[in-house]
């Protein structure tokens, strides 16, 4: 009597398994040092600033006024993390996703498994997720308590701090969502990635016109709740980007790059033949 065949796993299931082996890889790979070094700068600063705060240096003032606490946490999360840190990890980690599994000549043995084949992408997708938010957010939460005052605007300011955790983790899926479909796509996937964020981005932003409405920060920068205050000093750093979405708007437009690029991995990965150079 033939034994009966065991139907293939899902697309979820084979997810789930690949984020699963995934994780611990990308958590113990050198790209985490990268990362480390990447969201420490902040900190460092943080700790610098409250050092001489706690000497009795007298605070720093921008145009004549005073930048306390939760400006200066603003502005950190706007220059270090959105406009640097995030799309940074997000190239660097999302087009390796798959990247990686060519140049190291394994991704054929990954897809002779009997999963879908985009089961793989997106379990490595989740894993870049999950590796990139335990770095950092706690860095982000360190960085809020160094240079926040402690007393009542510690907490009037705790709800602003969730919400920036939560904008960084949307960016962070976004762009990493962006740049799997790049390392799918292209031949030189982190050379394309770079330049989208380096070049592509900033200049898009600072010309006026539609254009600007084809890069992630455009939107991502519509979500800051206190980040982009217009009656502060920040507005002299963010003059030139004049024109923010509303957050409704902000919020449909992330969630369908997030649906769109990551649809588009995931058909690429599925119907790519991968030859392989000896």
């Amino acid at each position: 009597m033939a034994t009966p065949r065991r139907p293939a796993p899902g697309l979820l299931y084979a997810a789930l398994r690949v984020f699963d082996l995934s994780l611990g890889e990308m958590l113990w790979s050198r790209r985490t040092v990268f990362m480390g070094l990447v969201v420490g700068l902040p900190i460092v600063i943080a700790v610098i600033v409250r050092i001489v705060l706690a000497l009795g240096a007298p605070g720093l003032r921008l145009n004549g006024t005073a930048v306390n606490g939760p400006l200066m946490f603003g502005l950190m999360i706007w220059a270090f993390y959105l406009r640097f840190s995030v799309p940074v990890l997000g190239v660097f980690y999302g087009t390796s996703l798959i990247a990686d599994e060519i140049d190291d000549k394994t991704i054929t043995y990954l897809f002779t498994r009997p999963i879908p084949r985009g089961g793989v992408l997106l379990g490595k997708y989740l894993a870049y997720l999950a590796c990139t938010i335990s770095v950092v957010l706690p860095s982000v939460v360190l960085v809020w308590l160094l240079v926040t005052p402690v007393g009542s605007a510690l907490a009037s300011n705790f709800i602003d701090m969730v919400k920036d955790l939560a904008i960084l983790a949307v960016g962070l899926a976004v762009y990493g969502a962006v740049f799997a479909f790049v390392g799918a796509a292209f031949k030189r996937p982190l050379i394309t990635g770079l330049a989208f964020v380096f070049a592509w981005e900033p200049v898009m932003l600072a010309l006026p016109g539609y254009l600007k409405r084809f890069t992630v920060a455009y939107y991502l920068q519509g979500l800051v709740p206190q980040a982009m205050p217009t009656d502060s000093p920040v507005a002299l750093i963010q003059s030139i980007f004049r024109e923010i979405p509303t957050l409704g708007e902000s919020v449909v437009w992330m969630g369908a790059f997030e649906i769109v690029f990551l649809w588009l991995a995931v058909r690429i990965i599925s119907q790519r033949e991968y030859i392989l150079e000896q």
